[in-house]
């Protein structure tokens, strides 16, 4: 294919398309070395999976295909800004950059407000509206203690 627009632009073709299989309207695609990697489509409706979003599931895809939990040297093109959850998605699979088509407020209008998640992060958590509490037992170092002592973990 070649350029950032015509990625972006079979994001935007599989987000449009995905509305008539009962998706949302969010397609990303996954792309190393000019060659298509993976696609995704937004399923959070479909199969009622809040994480189902166009971004992750096409990481998920991706780093099977690749057989790696690391995307490095990948790029993620997305119909749309990416919401917090999928940069942080972005971040954890370590894909060197985010080409996205339209905006924040492009999706406010379409029904799609992330800005809210956005705001709250830079709140402080006493103020969420759902309450975020640490509960320090004497076990909670336990699974990291653990895992230092593993000594065939899979560093990441």
């Amino acid at each position: 294919m070649g350029s950032d627009a015509q990625w972006l632009e079979l994001a935007v073709e599989l987000a449009v398309e995905n509305i008539a299989n009962g998706g949302g309207p969010f397609g990303a695609v996954i792309v190393r070395d000019d060659s298509l990697v993976a696609v995704g489509q937004n399923r959070v409706t479909a199969t009622l999976d809040p994480t189902a979003h166009a971004e992750v599931v096409a990481i998920r895809a991706a780093c099977q295909v690749e057989g790696s939990f690391s995307l490095a040297g990948a790029v993620l093109y997305t119909s749309c800004e990416p919401c917090p959850l999928c940069l942080a998605a972005a971040l954890w699979a370590r894909v060197d950059r985010v080409v996205f088509a339209a905006d924040r407020d492009d999706a406010a209008r379409g029904g799609f407000d992330d800005r809210e998640f956005y705001e709250l992060f830079s709140t402080p958590r006493e103020l969420w509206h759902i309450a975020i509490d640490s509960v320090r037992i004497p076990q909670s170092p336990a699974p990291f203690d653990a895992w230092l002592a593993h000594e065939a973990r899979t560093d990441y």
